[in-house]
């Protein structure tokens, strides 16, 4: 099977890509490489604007997977017009190139950012997404585009995503659990901003999982499905976070909780992605985090501007400004 990704070289991409390889799949990317390019020597990576793609482009591949766009609430709030184009229109403009040149599936990476303010249940694909804010938003305006595009012989997948954290060749710092690591190892403490909200949290490997999953699931089936590790409160993240830095490094890590009012707070049930693609995650936070330590030593400075995507997009609108 021939599967094209766009926006493969990011943090997600660099881990899924290999993974895709190994299980036998020929895979090329499209990604302006904003971040760099992590991904391995064989792979066919083309330097390409998303938007200038044609049908052309398209012909020969059977999957196209969506990981572009831009990736949290920080870029979204800098650049709310780029947010909505990038994250909005530009993933049913592929969805619609791409079924016209008779690509099978398209695999749009969403994000549980959606669901905005839900701490009162587990919510489901069906309950409402009332997110107020622009990144969630634009990523809920990309599924429906996509979703439209659903015929007997196009499906699309959104992959409603938890907060991804974990080890990726193309690393990242400003993530919940890895962010938190982070300042474990380098200041021996932990901040909490807000001990009581929920967020779903994802180990990388799970997500590669869910992709896999996608991939190989029924021609028929389509829709939007939560993907997530588990649920927890940061403070409980925290707690996981700073008992398993004490346990592999042997030093004392402080808490530092705070009380600032955050309103996106959520959590997600998955049984959907259990029982229609046979998602089963695998990984815990303290999976994560020895994860985490095994490859401390490949980070060198924890404050690298490459590994804080709203730095490198900072510095990217700078420089496209002049």
């Amino acid at each position: 099977m021939k599967i094209l990704i766009a926006g493969g070289a990011g943090y997600i991409g660099s881990k899924l890509v290999p993974a895709l390889i190994a299980d036998g799949y020929e895979v090329d990317v499209f990604d302006l490489l904003w971040f760099g390019n992590y991904l391995p020597k064989s792979v066919k990576v083309v330097k390409k604007d998303l938007f200038e793609c044609h049908e052309n482009d398209f012909k020969g591949y059977d999957q196209v997977i969506f990981l572009a766009g831009l990736s949290n609430d920080p870029m979204a709030e800098y650049s709310p017009a780029k947010n909505f184009i990038d994250n909005g229109a530009l993933p049913s403009f592929l969805a619609y190139r791409a079924k016209n040149a008779g690509v099978k599936r398209f695999i749009y990476a969403s994000s549980c950012s959606v669901y905005g303010h839900a701490p009162d249940h587990f919510y489901t694909e069906t309950d409402p997404a009332t997110c107020n804010y622009p990144y969630g938003i634009s990523k809920l305006q990309g599924e429906k585009g996509a979703l439209q595009m659903i015929r007997d012989d196009f499906s699309v997948i959104a992959l409603r995503q938890g907060t991804v954290c974990g080890h990726s060749p193309r690393m990242r710092m400003d993530l919940i659990v890895n962010t938190m690591f982070k300042t474990a190892i380098t200041e021996g403490k932990i901040t909490v901003n807000n001990a009581a909200i929920w967020r779903p949290i994802y180990d990388i490997r799970d997500c590669v999982e869910a992709y896999l999953r996608a991939i190989q699931a029924d021609e028929s089936v389509s829709g939007v499905f939560n993907v997530c590790s588990g649920n927890f409160t940061v403070g409980a993240v925290a707690d996981m976070v700073k008992e398993e830095v004490e346990k592999l490094s042997g030093n004392k890590i402080n808490l530092e909780i705070k009380n600032i009012a955050d309103f996106r707070n959520y959590k997600v049930a998955i049984e959907k992605a259990k029982a229609e693609l046979g998602f089963q995650p695998q990984y815990s936070i303290n999976d994560t985090v020895g994860e985490l330590y095994s490859h401390r030593a490949e980070y060198g400075n924890y404050d690298k501007d490459e590994f804080y995507n709203i730095r490198v997009f900072k510095r990217l609108e700078t420089d496209s400004s002049r």
